[in-house]
């Protein structure tokens, strides 16, 4: 039997090309021998729930060259970071208004800490991706009756999709809540004009992103970035304390601040560059006749604020092929992995350490398939418009995940309450929440995606699924 630490290396050592986290890309960084300096908190390497030196001092450095007021290292991931941020911000048995496309790390904060929880929908684009949450959405939900303790948003999605956030938290803080952006994929936002402004710098009180995900850091590293007292510091301090490890990684940390001393060194020039790649790129594959690239032009003013170029959206939409089968393509016979597959689109992500070589075959396999292509409409075209839809909400998520739950085919579980999520996986946004009802259009939705090859996770299992149990 192959054993994962083989696999790996046999993955290093081949020719196949990473266009998926993290954002080092696999490029050989000098890094000392990891078992060499995995350490725990010994004299002179302080305490990161406790720091009083040499962390400090690193999480100080990193705020200035992030241009953050306050940032804390996060070694378990943005989802500890989620998790701590809403528990800080909203007290318990609180209630809290989200995003409906937001992480699951955000709703399991809500289930831990017994939250009502309403929804914000984003907007359905006309290329068939979630789009951006409107501010007046948002004014909208704070104007009801019901008195929220904080917003939370995701920007930008998993597609690169960018809300209004200056816009957004003015209007939160009118309301005199704050306001969250789980910005985990636009770690590389600030350093270029050629990317989307930072929620930091629009007004947003807590955010939280994934270096690894977009710049060159190992997985797992991610910074939470404090940036007004409309969120308690101690009480941040404190859900950190609670939902990140006690036994911080050294080399994770360490990590952490190799990039940032390459950001503060070298930023300019590698950022430089990698304008220059995408550019090339773009410009190369101008010839795509049934293949898109979604860029910024592609969306209406409501459906995205702004959107991420460094998020490559391979759309076979209007063709006979479907998402799934050009990611098992571009793997199979070009060498190429991608991020993800979704019903008629292929994620490719991309960072600053990406070489010409990787834009270049990528290029070269995209104009190769693109000529094999028919125009027949697939027919998940549509597919985002019907999986994540509006489902109507009959209990809190922690009442119906701690209540009796039983498990029915999906033949019998329309008119039934979820018990659990239901995701697809990536991005790891519920199409199902616990509590929602489940309606014909989501059994039918969730067995197209088993058709379709998608990844979905949570409750189904074999054509069944777990429901509460009245």
């Amino acid at each position: 039997m192959e054993q994962l630490d083989q696999k790996l290396e046999k993955y290093a050592t081949g020719e196949t090309y990473p266009f998926h986290m993290p954002g080092h890309k696999r490029a050989g960084l000098f890094f000392p021998n990891p078992y060499q300096i995995d350490i725990t908190e010994i004299d002179g390497f302080d305490n990161l729930h406790h720091p009083e030196g040499i962390l400090k001092d690193g999480m100080a450095h990193t705020a200035k060259v992030f241009g953050a007021k306050q940032t804390f290292y996060l070694v378990n991931g943005s989802t500890c970071g989620l998790l701590a941020a809403v528990s800080a911000a909203v007290p318990k048995r609180g209630r809290l208004l989200m995003a409906r496309n937001c992480h699951k790390a955000v709703y399991h904060a809500a289930y831990l800490r017994e939250l009502s929880v309403d929804y914000l929908y984003p907007q359905i684009t006309e290329v068939g991706i979630q789009g951006a949450i409107r501010p007046d959405e948002v004014r909208l939900a704070l104007a009801g009756e019901k008195k929220h303790d904080a917003v939370v948003i995701t920007s930008p999605t998993y597609d690169g999709v960018v809300s209004d956030i200056e816009a957004i938290a003015r209007i939160v803080h009118e309301h005199g809540i704050p306001l969250i952006v789980d910005e985990a994929h636009g770690a590389h936002f600030g350093f270029s004009e050629a990317f989307p402004v930072s929620a930091k710098a629009l007004g947003a009180d807590v955010v939280i992103q994934s270096i690894h995900k977009t710049l060159p850091a190992f997985t797992q590293t991610a910074l939470l970035h404090l940036q007004s007292d409309w969120v308690s510091e101690a009480e941040m301090r404190k859900f950190l304390g609670i939902y990140e490890t006690s036994s911080p990684s050294y080399i994770f940390m360490a990590g952490i601040e190799k990039c940032v001393r390459m950001l503060e060194k070298d930023g300019g020039r590698l950022f430089s560059d990698y304008e220059a790649r995408l550019r090339e790129f773009f410009e190369k594959t101008k010839k795509l006749q049934k293949i898109k690239i979604l860029k910024r032009s592609d969306f209406g003013t409501e459906e995205a604020f702004d959107f991420d170029p460094s998020k490559l959206i391979l759309s076979v939409r209007d063709t006979d092929m479907t998402g799934q089968e050009l990611y098992d393509i571009l793997l199979s016979r070009y060498g190429l992995q991608m991020e993800m597959a979704s019903g008629f689109y292929v994620t490719a992500m991309t960072s600053i350490m990406d070489r010409k070589e990787g834009f270049d075959r990528l290029a070269e396999a995209l104009l190769a398939v693109d000529g094999t292509l028919g125009s027949k409409k697939d027919a998940s075209g549509d597919f985002i418009k019907r999986v994540y839809r509006e489902n109507e909400k009959k209990m809190e998520i922690a009442d119906a995940v701690d209540g009796g739950v039983r498990k029915v085919s999906f033949d019998q579980a329309e008119g039934k309450i979820a018990a659990e999520y239901v995701y697809l996986y990536p991005p790891g946004i519920p199409m199902l929440v616990p509590g929602e009802q489940i309606t014909g259009q989501v059994v039918e939705n969730m067995k197209n995606c088993g058709k379709l090859g998608l990844n979905v996770q949570g409750t189904v299992e074999d054509g069944w699924i777990n429901v509460v149990n009245f």
